[in-house]
């Protein structure tokens, strides 16, 4: 596998994960959508089937691990090179970003009609009718949408409710066989952790909304501080590193879990 597989693989498998994944988000939460109030089992499934495709695209050219928890996992238990993990976390950091985007091309009308509607004004801190960015909540009321927040502030919980679940997923892609070259997933694989995601969303996403992947919230969280949405709120970046460092520490601890009991 060459660095171009790897980049080409990894950068377009989790865009279109993010792309999908943040797309379910959105069609749920902003006004002027189709799916608005869909609810948590829509996006549950939305996320396992953003993991299926990005998954099912990439698998053959990079092994689709499109999580730099899964790449840190397969490191440590030795199927994917040490050298080739800088390659494998930016080019899913690059990836994430360009999904994001993509997200908010594909609802931007929707962004424009949610965030400058009066009942969403109306709920936040402002002055002559526009947001005080001084005074505005550390998430804004689309933050959502491209990253994660727990719904109880509690820096031990947050971080052990993603250290599990992220644990969980890393596990369950380490155990039930990889491809041929030990770097990814099979064919069968995919399916299997799509199925798994939805699980984790479905039983431990209620507490912080299972970012369960650092690229997956630290790129959109990028975007969404970035893009020129009006009224937007803060990005939340207090919170940014719990959704970073905590699926790490879980995909580190299901690899070596798995040198321990399963080799």
């Amino acid at each position: 596998m060459s660095s171009l597989d790897i980049f080409i693989g990894e950068t377009t498998g989790t865009a279109i994960l993010i792309l999908l994944g943040g797309g379910v988000v959105a069609a749920v939460t902003l006004k002027r959508s189709k799916a608005l109030g869909a609810g948590w089992l829509a996006i549950s499934f939305g996320w396992g089937f953003a993991v299926l495709t990005g998954a099912y695209l990439s698998a053959g050219v990079s092994g689709a691990q499109l999580n730099p928890a899964v790449t840190l996992g397969l490191a440590i238990e030795g199927g994917t090179k040490w050298s080739d993990v800088p390659l494998y976390l930016g080019s899913e950091l690059l990836g994430a970003i360009i999904g994001a985007f993509l997200v908010w091309v594909v609802y931007m009308g929707q962004f424009t009609a949610h965030l400058t509607d009066p009942e969403v004004l109306a709920a936040q801190p402002a002055v002559d009718g526009l947001v005080d960015q001084r005074t505005a909540p550390k998430a804004g009321p689309v933050l959502g949408i491209f990253s994660t927040g727990p719904e109880v502030r509690n820096v031990v919980q947050n971080v052990l409710t993603e250290v599990i679940a992220t644990f969980v997923l890393v596990i369950a892609i380490l155990t039930q066989g990889l491809n041929d070259k030990g770097n990814g997933l099979g064919t069968l694989g995919v399916l299997i952790t799509a199925l798994v995601v939805v699980a984790i969303g479905l039983s431990l996403g209620g507490p912080t909304g299972y970012a369960i992947n650092p690229a997956r919230d630290l790129g959109p969280r990028i975007v969404h501080a970035l893009l020129p949405l009006p009224n937007k709120g803060g990005s939340d970046w207090s919170y940014a590193w719990i959704p970073v460092v905590a699926p790490l520490i879980g995909g580190a601890a299901a690899g070596g879990f798995y040198n321990l009991a399963f080799k």
